[in-house]
């Protein structure tokens, strides 16, 4: 496994598979990774001949007193756990690479409806970022596929959309949720969790399971849902950013119409944000 850090030495390296006709596959990542981003690769490596890893903290999706500056930098723990997972390519570039004019001068892709609500309301540009930086990715590496976990269900959706949108080449795959033992989904700010706040956090989990269970056994009167789930999450000890069931294609709210719907909570734990999510059909 090599890794690179700059476009030229990447695009050589790809040129030359490409000229044996390789697939490439890639897994955009912030680093500090967990099972969880380790699956994505071995989903990508299911579909594509050759697997790109990209490392980037991307600052673009970071908002004001976010954890732009203590996000965890492991590039050297990253590369081994790569490396046993049979990744082909890490390239963890530097923001003068990927934004070599700087952020306020660079071209911005917004990508309307699905970026809206949800985590969209409560990190107002959040999307702009992740839609951006990913498209910058996407034209730097020109992968086949491009494999993106589905615990962040709206990126999930916002990218397919950005894809279909502006017709990129790149088939995107959605990869199960990796869960520690306790249900928890694994996530890299999960390290934040103090031992009695790690110990509160499977309520969000939890609370999504019964919600979806009232969901199957019929119930669709889903603001009042929202509200209890919303409530039992506090009970928890959790401070709760929002619950909301939507449809799972548009993402707005659910209606008693709505056959596939999809269950969203972010919460705080400390100064920890946690999400998750749980997809339904009725």
């Amino acid at each position: 496994m090599r890794t690179v850090h700059s476009l030229k030495e990447l695009r050589a390296i790809l040129r030359g598979y490409r000229q044996q006709e390789k697939t490439i596959g890639l897994v955009p990542t912030m680093g500090n990774l967990h099972e969880g981003h380790i699956s994505l690769v071995r989903k990508a490596a299911e579909a594509a001949d050759i697997v790109v890893t990209s490392i980037f903290v991307n600052p673009m999706q970071f908002g004001a007193n976010e954890d732009l500056d203590t996000y965890p930098r492991t590039l050297i723990d990253d590369q081994n756990k790569l490396g046993e997972a049979g990744n082909t390519l890490v390239f963890a570039p530097s923001a003068e690479e990927v934004y070599p004019d700087g952020l306020t001068r660079h071209t911005r892709i917004a990508v309307p409806e699905v970026s809206d609500g949800h985590c969209g309301a409560s990190r107002p540009g959040h999307f702009e970022g992740v839609a951006t930086v990913v498209s910058v990715l996407f034209n730097m590496i020109q992968p086949d596929f491009a494999v993106f976990g589905e615990k962040d269900f709206q990126q999930l959706a916002v990218i397919r959309k950005m894809v279909r949108d502006l017709m990129m080449p790149v088939e995107v795959i959605g990869a199960p949720t990796v869960r520690e033992e306790d249900g928890l989904a694994k996530s890299s700010r999960n390290g934040y969790l103090s031992v009695e706040e790690r110990e509160a956090a499977p309520a969000i989990y939890q609370v999504l399971q019964a919600t979806a269970a009232k969901i199957t056994d019929g119930r669709d009167d889903f603001a009042a849902l929202a509200k209890e789930a919303g409530e039992s999450l506090q009970e928890a000890g959790l401070r709760l950013d929002y619950f909301n069931i939507a449809n799972s294609q548009t993402l707005k709210p659910a209606t008693s119409e709505d056959q596939e719907v999809t269950l969203l909570a972010a919460a705080f734990l400390g100064t920890t944000r946690l999400i998750d999510n749980i997809s339904v059909t009725r």
